[in-house]
């Protein structure tokens, strides 16, 4: 049983401000990137078997299909993967935030992906961080899938672990329909180990 399962109210609340700034610094990122505006939901942080991963990735999945991008990361002992889904309806609107131009094909919507992408996690897990004073290093993105079902690009039977912190925030872009979810998992072993940081800063 993991330790963050019976995290206090007080480190609850500590990990929420934790995550509200990094991810905030991740939107002020890609606003600035963008140049436009961008709409944060409230971080849902919560402890989830893999199985409940995949019911609420499809519960935010409000599209036929989507594309997804995935990182992993790994420091002081704690290891992680961040994850960003985007509706299919986002390309056109990226495609001219970025200023693209040329055919909109698969390489193109990839190369888009993955631009958003690096600002979104860069900034994202910097600012996670600096904030618990840690280091942390990226493996390389990898394209989880263009145009598919989430149960196409997340299979619940193959995960290695049993329990993951699961962090996931919202962002629009306003004026535009560009909508994706960004999610942060750190695996069971990493949990105590982030605790143990969160009640540092309480100290």
């Amino acid at each position: 049983m993991s330790a963050i399962i019976n995290m206090s109210e007080d480190q609850r609340d500590a990990l929420q401000e934790v995550t509200n700034v990094a991810m905030g610094q991740a939107g002020d990122r890609l606003a600035r990137l963008l140049d436009t505006f961008v709409v944060l939901s409230i971080p849902h942080i919560d402890i989830m078997e893999p199985q409940d991963i995949a019911m609420a990735l499809q519960s935010i999945d409000t599209t036929d299909s989507i594309s997804g991008v995935c990182q992993g990361f790994i420091g002081g002992g704690i290891a992680g993967e961040a994850i960003l889904l985007y509706n299919d309806t986002s390309f056109t609107d990226l495609a001219r935030l970025l200023k693209f131009e040329g055919d909109l094909d698969e390489r193109a919507e990839r190369e888009l992906l993955m631009d958003t992408t690096n600002v979104l996690f860069g900034a994202c897990i910097k600012g996670l961080a600096e904030q618990i004073d840690m280091g942390f290093s990226f493996g390389p993105p990898m394209v989880l899938g263009q145009h598919q079902k989430i149960s196409e690009m997340f299979d619940p039977n193959t995960s290695v672990w049993k329990h993951a912190l699961v962090t996931e925030i919202n962002y629009k872009l306003e004026g535009y329909n560009v909508n994706c979810d960004l999610l942060i998992l750190m695996t069971d072993e990493s949990i105590t180990r982030l605790m143990h940081k969160i009640d540092y800063l309480l100290e």
